[in-house]
């Protein structure tokens, strides 16, 4: 989901309360800093058309509710990721379809312009030989990823354009069922198509013919299913947890998680409290909430006056309704121990979900990621499964996926 605030999307999991992450030894910062890391799942893009908002200055998680910027990527030790085109849900018709394309193609010359407006730290990453030259340089790695593939259409050909643009991994569905295939968490709980529709099947083909990475995340355990069994490259779950830690739908079981890394493909773990564990209602939230998402459209322009406004009323929100049970770190950790446990650190990584929805008590923003690598020193992890899991597999499945092309 996409924070509240970035383009108005509704998003009920959101950031309230305190930062809380404990202090990480100098050593371990050190650690940190030297390894590659990229999270697969960056919902940045939003913000990088807000009125007023710049990449290159450091915003508060807790006065504008970004967590990825410029600064907080260097102090936090982020050397960049897969930033996400990400279109809402719309109806399944032409005009939809039409504007679903526009947004789309705009969300990608967004990203496209923050990389050409500050060469000095952002550079574009088409493959995967690309990342680690970039991060020796001291620049932020900018991969490109579709979340929703939606704004395709019925034209599969559509995605040589988003290619051509730098996409190298693609989702197929979102909150709902889509032309391509079904969602984990449609209103209707119920299967349309009970896995890829035949366009969906058209469209992996083609992911698969340009060494475009499918992308699992929000799609139906049929999808998947469908995605393993059909791909000819390894299958990433960009933003994911475990059922057998909380039986979500976003989730995946443990005999998903098997088949994924059998095939060699890699789950990224998410930091979206709602899927992380059961929250308690708060209804007076909820209400606040809800009725301060009326006043959003997605995809409007939101005047710098009328943005404040609004931050000053989420604010106001947190302040009477404060969410008192958010998941924490050790909520997320739970969820990346499990995976590791399961199938080892050459199938699991990272895809926050920043700016996204994602966020948790001690792990509020990207200042927060040495306390990844901490956690994972402390379970007894090496450094060069650690390394791995920061962004070793998600490149190894890229070049798998450049390896096969055109075949």
């Amino acid at each position: 989901m996409r924070l509240f605030l970035m383009m108005g999307a509704a998003c009920v999991a959101l950031l309230s309360g305190p930062a809380s992450a404990q202090a990480v030894p100098k050593k371990v910062q050190q650690l940190h800093q030297s390894l590659l890391t990229l999270d697969t799942h960056l919902d940045t893009p939003a913000s990088l058309d807000l009125p007023g908002w710049s990449i290159e200055e450091e915003h508060g998680v807790h006065s504008d509710y970004t967590q990825v910027d410029l600064p907080r990527m260097k102090k936090g030790g982020l050397d960049g990721g897969f930033w996400a085109i990400y279109t809402s849900q719309g109806p399944l018709t032409i005009e939809g379809f039409r504007k679903a394309r526009d947004f789309a193609i705009l969300r990608g010359v967004s990203i496209r312009n923050m990389v050409a407006a500050d060469p000095a730290n952002f550079t574009l990453a088409l493959e995967a030989k690309d990342a680690a030259p970039i991060a020796a340089a001291g620049k932020r790695v900018v991969y490109m990823s579709i979340e929703n593939a939606y704004p395709l259409g019925e034209d599969v050909s559509l995605l040589q354009t988003f290619y051509d643009m730098g996409v190298r991994v693609a989702g197929f569905a979102h909150f709902a069922h889509n032309q391509f295939a079904d969602s984990s968490t449609d209103p209707s709980k119920k299967p349309r198509y009970g896995g890829l529709s035949p366009l969906g099947k058209e469209l992996l083909k083609a992911m698969n013919r340009l060494g475009v990475v499918p992308d699992a995340s929000h799609s139906s355990d049929q999808v998947l299913d469908d995605l393993l069994a059909l791909s000819t490259t390894p299958v990433l779950l960009t933003h994911s947890g475990c059922k057998a830690v909380y039986d979500h739908p976003r989730n995946i079981d443990d005999a998903h998680l098997k088949a994924l890394a059998a095939k060699g493909g890699v789950i990224q773990m998410n930091a979206y409290g709602t899927y992380l564990k059961a929250s308690k209602p708060n209804p007076e939230r909820q209400k606040a909430m809800a009725a301060l998402f009326g006043e959003m459209r997605e995809g409007a322009k939101v005047s710098a006056e009328k943005r404040a406004e609004l931050l000053a009323k989420r604010q106001e929100i947190d302040r009477l309704y404060p969410d008192t049970d958010r998941a924490t770190f050790e909520d997320f950790m739970a969820h990346m121990l499990h995976a590791l446990q399961v199938v080892g650190p050459d199938h699991v990584g990272i895809g926050a979900d920043w700016d996204g929805g994602g966020g948790v008590t001690g792990l509020e923003d990207v200042l927060d990621l040495p306390r990844i690598t901490n956690a994972l020193l402390k379970a007894g992890y090496s450094e060069a499964d650690i390394q791995k899991i920061w962004s070793g597999n998600v490149l190894r499945v890229l070049a798998a996926a450049e390896v096969a092309k055109g075949k």
